[in-house]
């Protein structure tokens, strides 16, 4: 389990920061994720991430449960993560939806969480190419970042230019901007690979990024070996650094 192991970390570590890329929330019970997520923001003293998407439909989900459809995981999303917002406030919270409801109780309610008003949460945004509305980038306008996809039968899922991160985040932008929030402290999220495929199409310059919009650059890679190999692999790209 990402948390338990989040957890763990928490434990051992003082600087770097904690969170999962990302968390399938429809999958979840909206008051399990504050649980866990509230739990790691206090044992690492507020060092922790939410990334929210709707989940990957693969083999090790549909093997155990059907797929509810795209617009039923959507909706859960929305609400899980309304939820997860009025319960880290440590107060008696009441919230009445579609698919889930909480009632209010003051019965052994968690202490807050560290960070205020909640640990920041990443939101996938997905850019369906020719579309006017883009309702999944609205939805990450609202949070406290965004994890950009392009959906298009070329770009496969992911952010392959810097003009595609341009376009997206000043379409976030101007959705905050509409909506009354502010820009600044907002993350754009960059997952990238360093030294695999993505640099082998993409130019790997990290200011050129942070111009087009990305805050943080999250080395990501899928295709790891398991056992001592992967983890030598993995501590030789932790040594490496940040690509700059």
């Amino acid at each position: 389990d990402a948390w338990v192991t989040l957890a763990a970390a928490a434990m051992v570590t003082d600087r770097i920061r904690l969170g999962t890329l990302l968390t399938p929330v429809p999958r979840v019970k909206p008051w399990d994720l504050a649980s866990k997520v509230g739990t790691v923001d206090r044992l690492s003293n507020g060092r922790t991430i939410l990334g929210a998407g709707l989940g990957a439909l693969h083999q090790g989900w549909t093997a155990f449960e059907a797929d509810e459809g795209r617009r039923a995981r959507a909706e859960k999303l929305d609400e899980c993560l309304a939820v997860y917002d009025g319960l880290m406030a440590g107060q008696p919270f009441e919230f009445s939806g579609r698919h889930y409801r909480a009632a209010p109780t003051d019965f052994m309610l968690p202490d807050p969480p560290v960070q205020r008003p909640r640990p920041p949460v990443w939101v996938v945004g997905a850019y369906v190419v020719g579309r006017d509305r883009q309702p999944s980038l609205e939805r990450a306008a609202r949070w406290d970042g965004l994890l950009p996809q392009v959906i298009d039968r070329d770009a496969r899922g992911k952010t392959d230019t810097l003009q595609q991160l341009a376009d997206i985040v000043g379409r976030v932008r101007r959705l905050r901007e509409s909506a009354g929030l502010s820009w600044e402290g907002y993350d754009v999220v960059l997952e990238a690979d360093s030294f695999g495929e993505f640099v082998q199409t993409v130019p790997l310059d990290a200011s050129a990024w942070a111009e087009a919009g990305a805050t943080w650059w999250v080395e990501s890679w899928w295709n790891l070996e398991r056992g001592e190999e992967g983890m030598a692999e993995l501590r030789r790209r932790v040594a490496a650094g940040p690509p700059s």
